[in-house]
């Protein structure tokens, strides 16, 4: 009995040890497929961290690709900004430095790729300092409309020294051809000519001019100036004063209200800029002297300014001499020729321009020529 009981507890034993055994297999089994799958799902999570980062690379390219493409669009060909530095008189000088830097700017903008800094006064010696200042800026070129046209070589042998191009635009100055690659300017010479003749053309009995000048020894003002003082000379009219308004109405006001006041009444205003005709015109009509076309006094101006074309249109006005302010097209094109480097089939390039007549002037001149 002992024995078989014996044999009874063993084999229990046996049972119970060999199911244990089975249980740690099945757990080991299982840890192991858990694992597999674990490992396996990881592996496959990378695989798809790594195509997004491919994914992500390769829009990373394309949008560098995108972004050089920009830059190559805006600066030429092989993707250069080019730095430039622009000295110009002040915007609110008149309706037409106003319309020219307007210009200037829509042209010589990051999108078009330039980097632009812009200057402004009407005195020489702060354009020359400003001038100075962009050249050791390191700028690529240097456009400039001179306050006078005296007293620039100096600072343009620096610019030539330093490799800084230098283009001339609006107005010319006395230098060496050699100091500048292009000069985009108007005749000032020839718009005081073509006015000059038409006044000759009126026939009066006898001249008495108020003459009122813009800024001394600007090319616009040496330009209008000459052609009216030459004539008189020659003709025997009678300048009843020269004198500057520096293209200001107030002054060019306040100069024939005292030539009036002194008994000098005019029969023609000669004002180098339609602001200056704008505030002769206010001493006119506050002494009572009729004006315009049929009147007591021819009014005479320069620029085409939009409101002083309709001055002319009304009769009001008799002649308005045109200034074109809108250059930047063809110094962007100069630029481009020499940044390609080629050469320049003309240094001087003249702005068409042309008189107008208030018996003739129509609605058309004044809204395509009008400033």
């Amino acid at each position: 009995m002992k024995t078989k009981k014996l044999m009874a507890v063993l084999a229990a034993s046996v049972l119970c040890l060999s199911m244990a055994s089975c249980g740690d297999s099945s757990s080991d089994s299982t840890a192991k497929s858990s694992s597999s799958s674990k490992s396996s799902s990881s592996e496959s999570k990378a695989d798809s961290s790594e195509s997004k980062a491919d994914s992500s690379e390769s829009k990373a390219d394309s949008s560098e690709s995108k972004s050089d493409s920009s830059e190559e669009s805006k600066g030429g060909n092989d993707g250069k900004v080019i730095k430039v530095g622009i000295i110009n008189n002040d915007p609110n000088e008149s309706g037409y430095r106003t319309a020219n830097d307007k210009d200037l700017k829509a042209t010589f903008s990051p999108e078009n790729g330039y980097d632009a800094k812009f200057a402004y006064s009407l005195k020489n010696d702060e354009q020359i300092t400003q001038a100075q200042k962009f050249i050791q800026d390191g700028v690529d070129y240097l456009l400039l409309s001179a306050a006078d046209t005296a007293g620039w070589d100096s600072v343009l042998q620096d610019a030539k020294k330093e490799g800084v191009k230098v283009i001339l635009f609006d107005r010319t100055i006395d230098a060496s051809e050699d100091l500048y690659e292009a000069s985009i300017v108007s005749d000032m010479d020839q718009e005081g000519k073509t006015a000059v003749e038409w006044l000759k053309g009126q026939n009066l009995d006898e001249y008495n001019i108020i003459h009122i000048q813009g800024v001394m020894g600007s090319a616009a003002q040496k330009g209008r100036s000459q052609a009216l003082l030459d004539e008189a000379e020659a003709s025997g009219w009678n300048i009843i004063i020269s004198q500057t308004a520096e293209w200001n109405a107030e002054k060019a006001q306040q100069i024939v209200e005292s030539q009036i006041s002194a008994g000098k009444k005019p029969n023609v205003i000669y004002a180098e800029n339609d602001d200056m005709a704008k505030g002769a015109v206010a001493a006119l009509d506050k002494n009572n002297i009729s004006h315009g076309v049929g009147k007591d006094c021819i009014v005479m101006g320069f620029d085409c300014n939009k409101w002083a074309l309709e001055e002319l249109l009304k009769k009001n006005w008799n002649y308005d001499g045109q200034c074109n302010p809108f250059q930047s097209s063809y110094i962007d094109e100069v630029i481009k020729k020499l940044e390609n480097g080629e050469t320049l089939e003309n240094k001087k390039i003249i702005m068409e321009e042309k008189g107008f007549d208030a018996e003739s002037i129509t609605q058309e001149d004044v809204d395509k020529y009008g400033i």
